[in-house]
């Protein structure tokens, strides 16, 4: 990966380096979730930190190379020009197994060294650290020691090789890099057991409503066949049952396929990604979709991703449930930076007690947890007749 200025913290002199220099660099690689970028941070924070030339940062895999590889300093045309990186041989491969420090005054006399490719930077005074799980900071550290990767500096910038309060500020790093890594990789793990769980209720959702209008239209239509000859009046009436029915089961495979397409929340924000969706829902339904937003700031993704599973689960209510003309959506900024959504309808209406009573939740408990986890509040105003308002109120960052 190219060097990005942007995302590199300003240069920290190791000199100067303390705490507020490795506070810095502890602060730019926590601020992310996503393991990549993380990873990303890491690197560059390295690399300013100790006044490298060039850093890199590797992870291992389980056949003896690497995961994933992140470097900072040299160019993406240069990074291609590269080629493979070594796997069971090289310096880089070699520290895949260490759980102490690499450093060394001219890189290139290590008994490990095995050449570069013609388009590799030439690199002399070399340091490379250990991430290590539970405790990066101890010298070698416990047998048994998960190695999570290993971060690679090379060249002083202002010459000469690395020393001993080098190595010292890089054990640092390394300690807080690995409680970084470890908490992006407990981060990514929920997303995907979120995600499996959103799989697991679109899977409930279309067994209970698609699955069983199809059986239902099943048996109506073999009941008009049996109908035709001795009473054509029924049978036409049987006909006209298969006819809503295959509607309504069109209606909620469409709602099913929306909820399954992807929602681009990282790249396209959230406004938009409501308008997208809301914009779809207006297409594929009876009833007018609309939606409206005013004054929204981006959000903290956990704060956007509620906002987004709300709405759904909200306009899922209205459209299959509320026998609705109309559903409105609006998004509004709050003062506090923060964002209130509504989605209101005119539909039949319900009370929310007797639904209780009844142990239907028509999803409430899902968008209440959903609105608590982000410190959000969740209100539900319905009655008989009335049609149904459901906001949420979320605050910023």
């Amino acid at each position: 990966m190219p060097s990005d200025p942007a995302a590199t913290p300003p240069h920290c002199d190791p000199c100067l380096g303390g705490i507020e220099a490795v506070s810095a660099a502890v602060l730019a690689m926590s601020r992310h979730l996503e393991v990549r970028e993380v990873l990303r941070r890491i690197t560059a924070s390295a690399r300013s930190l100790l006044g490298a030339e060039y850093a890199a940062l590797g992870v291992p895999d389980d056949h003896g190379g690497f995961a994933q590889f992140v470097v900072d300093g040299i160019t993406e045309e240069q990074w291609r020009a590269i080629g493979p990186l070594p796997r069971q041989h090289g310096v880089l491969a070699t520290m895949l197994h260490e759980t102490g420090p690499t450093r060394l005054a001219d890189v290139r006399r290590a008994p490990s060294f095995g050449g570069w490719p013609a388009a590799h930077p030439d690199m002399v005074a070399f340091l490379g650290m250990p991430i290590l799980d539970g405790g990066a900071g101890e010298e070698g550290g416990p047998p048994g020691q998960e190695v999570m990767g290993v971060i690679f500096l090379a060249n002083k910038s202002a010459g000469g090789g690395f020393t001993d309060h080098d190595e010292e500020l890089l054990r640092i790093l390394a300690a807080h890099a690995a409680i970084a890594l470890s908490n992006a990789r407990l981060y990514e793990r929920s997303r995907e057991l979120t995600l499996a769980g959103e799989r697991a209720r679109i899977a409930h959702d279309l067994h209970d409503a698609v699955s069983q209008k199809l059986f239902s239209l099943r048996l109506t239509a073999k009941a008009a066949a049996t109908l035709v000859e001795r009473d054509p009046a029924r049978a036409r009436a049987e006909l006209a049952e298969v006819a809503r029915l295959a509607g309504e089961a069109a209606d909620e495979l469409r709602t099913v396929v929306v909820e399954l397409r992807p929602a681009a929340l990282e790249e396209d924000g959230l406004v938009a990604t409501l308008a997208s969706q809301v914009q779809v829902l207006d297409r594929a339904h009876t009833a007018a979709v609309a939606f409206g937003a005013d004054g929204v700031r981006a959000l903290p993704a956990a704060q956007e991703a509620a906002v987004l599973r709300v709405a759904q689960e909200a306009l899922h209510n209205a459209l299959r449930h509320s026998g609705a003309e109309r559903v409105t959506v609006t998004l509004t900024g709050t003062p506090a930076r923060g964002a209130v959504l509504r989605v209101t309808d005119d539909g039949r209406g319900f009370d929310p007690d007797s639904v209780r009573r009844a142990g239907r939740h028509l999803g409430l408990v899902s968008m209440r947890d959903r609105a608590a986890a982000v410190g959000g509040r969740l209100t539900l105003d319905s009655a008989p007749g009335k049609g149904t308002a459901v906001e949420l109120e979320v605050p910023g960052a």
